[in-house]
């Protein structure tokens, strides 16, 4: 199930941020392409960049927690990505304003890496390096479902186009992200198939919290004027 588009009728700001966000993921990937899919180049581009649990275990290269996010490893990896933070990023952009959404994607991402990290310090998985910018995107789906849970989204289900509440979209994605993560606990890896699971489950988590809080604190533009009606 992919999504294809929100409803952003009542949207008051532009996702700035947010399309940032995906222009600088892409042009860190298009790097990543130049120095070639099987180059030793780019092997150690990602082993320099990329997020190692051991390494950080030890306090080595701590800055990839951050710079990790905005590596990936091929295209269907990168085009994955940044059609879900565009479809629901502008919205929880809208809601936070743009510093405070660029401070909580950081933040979520942060918080997913470190998720990762903590369940494969004693894995085969240790001295791998972890890409993406998924973690803070599951973040950022986990503010979504607290704020605009009822939303309608457009999804592409099979060859069908079918238009569902976002809570049962993100749901049934949430859904598959815990069992996948309680699955790979089990076993001798923990990014089965080469997906951190465990990162999409802890920045999800992170993000329903910090979403529920800021919900609280500041209401979303669209849900603010709601309540004065």
């Amino acid at each position: 199930m992919f999504p294809l588009g929100d409803d952003n009728s009542k949207l008051q700001r532009r996702g700035y941020v947010t399309y940032g966000l995906i222009a600088l993921n892409v042009l860190v990937f298009l790097y990543e392409f130049s120095l070639g899919s099987e180059s030793q180049a780019l092997q150690d581009f990602i082993m320099t960049w990329g997020a190692v649990p051991e390494r950080i275990a030890a306090g080595d290269g701590l800055i990839t927690l951050l710079t990790s996010m905005f590596l990936h490893g091929g295209w269907a990896h990168l085009i994955g990505n940044m059609l879900f933070l565009f479809v629901f990023g502008d919205n929880v952009e809208d809601a936070f304003g743009h510093a405070k959404y660029l401070a909580f994607y950081l933040i979520t991402g942060l918080i997913a890496t470190a998720a990762h990290i903590l369940l494969n310090l004693n894995s085969a998985s240790a001295g791998i390096p972890s890409v993406g910018a998924s973690g803070a995107i599951s973040g950022v789906l986990g503010a979504y479902i607290v704020m605009f849970r009822s939303n309608s989204v457009k999804v592409l289900l099979g060859r069908f186009v079918q238009t569902v509440p976002a809570w049962m979209m993100i749901g049934l994605w949430a859904v598959q992200q815990f069992v996948a993560t309680f699955a790979t606990i089990t076993t001798t890896s923990q990014t089965s198939g080469g997906v951190a699971y465990a990162a999409h489950a802890g920045g999800f988590i992170a993000g329903v919290v910090i979403g529920f809080v800021l919900s609280r604190i500041q209401p979303a533009p669209q849900l603010a004027q709601r309540r004065k009606a």
